[in-house]
């Protein structure tokens, strides 16, 4: 069941599976001021592989100022295992295959794709605090940018 998602709210810290298909807390994912958890519709897709190689570009800059990036789809751990290979991708991907991390976060349900209306992810970026406190949520991302509005963002935090 979906939370009223909005800032300042908190997570329960629940477990995942990572690309490397280990089960882990999401807590344990965050870097020393928190987390750049984004959501994307599907490996290996035009948009979505071109937000993930920007964040890949951005990495080092995010993990200077001590957020650690992490993406989430409902695709596999196989699949995002080829996504990370294929593009060099330097940060995990949680494979949210039954979907309860997007239910939970509000990102997974109606959308309109092209003039119809599907079930799936809406891309969106939420930043965590490491307790898992939600500092900013981005709904309805739009690739081009954001990568860099998120940093600018988190230097002023």
């Amino acid at each position: 069941m979906a939370i009223d998602m909005k800032e300042g709210t908190s997570l329960k810290d629940v477990e995942i599976f990572v690309t490397d298909k280990k089960k882990q807390k999401l807590s344990s994912l965050s870097g020393s001021k928190g987390l750049v958890l984004y959501f994307y519709p599907k490996d290996d897709t035009p948009g979505c592989t071109t937000q993930a190689c920007d964040f890949r570009d951005n990495h080092s800059v995010l993990e200077e100022i001590g957020y650690q990036t992490v993406g989430v789809s409902s695709d596999s751990t196989d699949s995002h295992q080829k996504f990370t290979k294929n593009h060099n991708l330097n940060f995990p991907l949680i494979a949210d295959t039954d979907r309860k991390l997007a239910t939970l976060l509000g990102v997974y349900g109606d959308k309109n794709l092209y003039g119809r209306i599907i079930q799936g992810i809406t891309r969106s970026t939420f930043v965590l605090d490491p307790k898992l406190k939600v500092l900013k949520i981005y709904r309805n991302v739009r690739v081009k940018g954001h990568v860099v509005r998120v940093y600018s963002d988190l230097k002023n935090l």
